[in-house]
């Protein structure tokens, strides 16, 4: 049944939706029932349109029957009319014709009027009972009369034009006639009541059989329509969190320029306050010794001895006091001047870049029908997160950068403004190198806003982390909708799979994340023996070297009894003890690094790593003691 669905789409007009009936085709090549075409162009009126593709004609068009397309419709017809069986058994089968009606109870005797008739004679019209039925019984003159059960409405059943009996009918005027009436309908085709009655009820069965059909197929395209409205609403929700994410980020480039930015002024107030300083603490000094020669000047003049006034006079005539004198101090205007210039050069590209945005014309949709590809979107794929709305093509104009390199571009001119003028935002390809000649320095300095943001930003960041059933090792049981990763007592016996683990108790995340800011918190059951970390998919399953840490592959902090380390390429870093047992991950894919916090009221660094990631990282964890378990928080 399913294998006809299509095909009755293309055998449909797409006029009236309907099978085909006397199909012509148009010098276009679309085909349309003979019958809605006309009816069409005749409302239509010259230029006469073709109604699928739009193609015009000054003149109409003389169109012949399809006689091949029309053998084909007549021959689906006909597979759908033997498709009842198929239909049976899926649990419908066509209603079954009630029964002929039982003998009314009472009907009267056309002779005596008061006994019940007993049959009724279809040639004298009439109804007798038992008494009055005795000639047609005995009498040979009767027996041709044929006699049947009681009929109620004798006179409905009466041909009003010769007084017979209509047992015939009459396909062409949808009525009942007698056998006179046959003269009159010789041109058609009339035939006795019960076979009429047995026709006309296969006939039923197969239109309810095509409804039913129908029916199935509207519902299926319900379903279809609601699965396509999902797919568009959860393709639209990714983009608007890629959207976050990326946002997110450049106001984190923003902030952090802006930190250094204003802590580059603050140096500079502070060395010129230093100066000012040092500067008041010499006047200070100086003015205390002029008033200190003031007051014993003052106290020479008030001697009466001409010979002690002589002697202090001349010693204090011989001191010499020089006008205050305070050096120019100011900031570093060129500086100061550099730092904003930037800042206002970033903050116009940032607004043109912007207004060149919303001034260029989106792209119209590609029509239903163009290269056979169907009107809607395509549902994604969790592992690529691409759906209905599909990223760019790779194959971009020249001259023209991705938005990520230019604000990374226009953000690195704060720092490094030229000195001989603004530079083009949309330049050559080859100008990208100058942001990245600065992006070790970037990233330093987006780590450090990082290490300073408090819990509630990094929550900004929380991502939904499930873990693998394919990555878990047979001790490691998991549970609550794979939120829980604990030891198992007894071997959890999982089917074998290339990517699970037979060496070292552990579980990787489902998800990986090649680029973006993603944070998780991790709460420790039993933190005696556990560890949480990333690592890349391509990590050893097998052996010493698919341990976290003890590879080139993973990062990961460690709780061995009551010792904390910091682990990767085998090299291990001694932490000191937190009493926490909430540990948060904070992975930033674009800038390299991986952070992880000790969660209580306050957060608190346990360590960070920083690398060039080359490959999408996994959330990864390790839980080796019995009773050791690890439980992913929920991100709200």
């Amino acid at each position: 049944m399913a294998e006809l669905c299509p095909l009755a789409e293309e055998l449909s007009c797409s006029i009236c939706l309907e099978p085909f009936k006397e199909p012509v085709t148009t010098p276009c090549g679309h085909n349309f029932c003979g019958l809605c075409l006309d009816e069409t162009w005749a409302v239509q009126g010259p230029p006469y349109l073709c109604p699928q593709c739009r193609t015009g004609y000054q003149t109409r068009p003389q169109l012949r029957k399809n006689t091949v397309l029309c053998a084909v419709v007549e021959q689906f017809l006909q597979a759908e009319q033997a498709r009842p069986a198929l239909l049976d058994s899926d649990g419908w089968t066509p209603p079954a014709r009630a029964a002929a009606p039982s003998p009314p109870s009472h009907v009267a005797c056309d002779h005596c009027l008061q006994a019940t008739a007993i049959k009724t004679c279809l040639v004298c019209m009439a109804s007798f009972c038992q008494e009055h039925l005795r000639p047609h019984l005995d009498s040979p003159a009767f027996q041709d009369h044929p006699l049947q059960p009681p009929v109620r409405d004798l006179m409905r059943r009466k041909c009003p034009q010769h007084n017979r009996l209509r047992d015939f009918f009459c396909p062409e005027h949808s009525e009942c006639i007698c056998h006179v009436c046959l003269v009159e309908h010789k041109t058609c085709s009339p035939a006795p009541l019960s076979q009429a009655s047995t026709d006309l009820e296969n006939k039923l069965r197969h239109k309810l059989t095509i409804m039913y059909s129908q029916i199935n197929g509207a519902s299926k395209a319900l379903e279809d329509v609601r699965a396509k409205q999902q797919d568009v609403r959860e393709a639209a929700h990714r983009k608007m969190d890629q959207l976050r994410q990326d946002y997110l980020e450049m106001k984190a480039h923003i902030d952090a320029y802006e930190a250094s930015s204003t802590r580059k002024i603050k140096e500079e107030e502070k060395r010129v306050n230093s100066k000012f300083d040092h500067i008041y603490q010499i006047l200070l000094k100086k003015k205390s010794e002029i008033q200190t020669l003031k007051e014993e000047v003052e106290l020479a003049l008030t001697k009466g001895d001409e010979f002690e006034f002589l002697e202090k006079a001349a010693k204090l005539q011989g001191i010499t006091t020089k006008p205050v004198y305070v050096p120019k101090v100011e900031l570093n205007h060129e500086l100061i001047k550099g730092i904003c210039q930037g800042t206002f050069d970033l903050k116009n590209e940032l607004k043109r870049y912007l207004r060149q945005s919303q001034d260029k014309k989106p792209e119209e949709p590609a029509a239903p029908g163009n290269q056979g590809q169907p009107p809607g979107l395509s549902p994604g794929t969790p592992e690529t997160g691409r759906g209905p709305f599909e990223e760019e093509k790779k194959t971009k104009k020249p001259g023209k950068l991705h938005t990520a390199a230019s604000f990374c571009f226009l953000s690195a001119r704060v720092h490094n403004p030229r000195p001989t003028g603004r530079a083009e935002l949309l330049g050559d390809a080859a100008k990208v190198p100058v942001a990245s000649s600065t992006s070790a320095s970037l990233n330093a300095k987006v780590l450090e806003t990082f290490l300073a943001k408090s819990r509630t930003e990094l929550l900004e960041y929380a991502v939904k982390v499930i873990l693998d059933y394919n990555t878990a090792h047979n001790k490691v049981a998991l549970s609550q909708n794979y939120t829980v990763a604990s030891v198992a007592d007894t071997s959890q016996d999982y089917q074998p799979h290339p990517q699970r683990f037979t060496y070292c108790s552990q579980v990787l995340g489902l998800h990986c994340y090649k680029k973006g800011i993603h944070y998780w918190e991790v709460e420790l059951q039993k933190n005696n023996f556990c560890g949480v970390g990333v690592c890349y998919g391509s990590m050893q399953r097998h052996g010493p070297e698919s341990r976290l840490g003890r590879n080139s592959a993973s990062w990961c902090v460690e709780w061995f009894n009551t010792k904390i380390s910091a682990w990767h390429n085998n090299v291990e870093k001694t932490l000191p003890s937190t009493k926490s047992t909430r540990v948060g991950v904070l992975l930033n894919c674009d800038h390299g690094f991986v952070i992880f916090f000790a969660v209580a009221d306050k957060i608190h660094l346990l360590y960070k790593f920083k690398a060039a990631f080359a490959e999408a990282l996994h959330p990864a964890f390790w839980v080796f003691s019995a009773g050791a378990s690890l439980s992913i928080c929920s991100a709200k």
